[in-house]
């Protein structure tokens, strides 16, 4: 069965890909099958603008569509930057690194540790217009100096509770045993092997 991932993240598709390698399915991004959508995520909650996603693409493909919202939220910023981790700056031009150069800029003066924890929403929407909410987190701190070269967006600063590590430090066979993305594809993986085999 073809499973249309809501995203154009190189990153985000080996890490699901993987996820889902026991499964009967076969991932693909939306440029392998010419699909341009700007779905805009204004949503109140993760689950909201997954839901979005996952039904603008699944309309448009007719493909059994897996989207997901991510957040990391920080205790000491009220648990910002949350559903704008990407937008955090403000800058439409803004990369990973300036996101987290602006994330440190923002908890200085804050006394560390600075708990942190990274949810994820998984929804799977199905061309009968069913849709599946699954849900994943990971909780651990940030730290003020980069570490690790794997994984995007925020991980080089989200030292993983428990491992000693940044999330950028982990292999991805670690990465896919306890991230917020993991646990929630994780808890997906039934739900698209009912998909597959109905």
């Amino acid at each position: 069965m073809q499973v249309l991932l809501a995203s154009s993240n190189k990153g985000k598709l080996e890490e699901i890909a993987d996820l889902l390698k026991n499964v009967p399915v076969e991932i693909l991004l939306p440029k392998d099958i010419g699909l341009n959508l700007d779905v805009r995520e204004d949503g109140e909650t993760y689950a909201e603008n997954a839901r979005k996603k996952a039904l603008a693409y699944c309309g448009a493909s007719g493909l059994v569509t897996l989207a997901d919202d991510t957040g990391l939220e920080v205790e000491a910023l009220g648990g910002k930057p949350g559903l704008h981790s990407a937008r955090f700056t403000g800058k439409a031009d803004a990369t990973d690194a300036s996101r987290r150069a602006f994330l440190l800029e923002k908890l200085k003066g804050h006394p560390q540790p600075w708990r942190a924890a990274f949810r994820c929403t998984v929804v799977v929407a199905a061309p009968d217009g069913r849709l599946f909410t699954l849900d994943g987190a990971c909780q651990g701190e940030i730290i003020p100096e980069e570490r690790g070269a794997n994984g995007f967006g925020y991980d080089p600063i989200f030292l993983v509770d428990g491992k000693g590590k940044t999330m950028a430090e982990l292999t991805l066979e670690e990465k896919n045993t306890l991230s917020h993305r993991a646990r929630a594809v994780l808890a997906a993986r039934p739900v698209l092997l009912d998909l597959a085999t109905e």
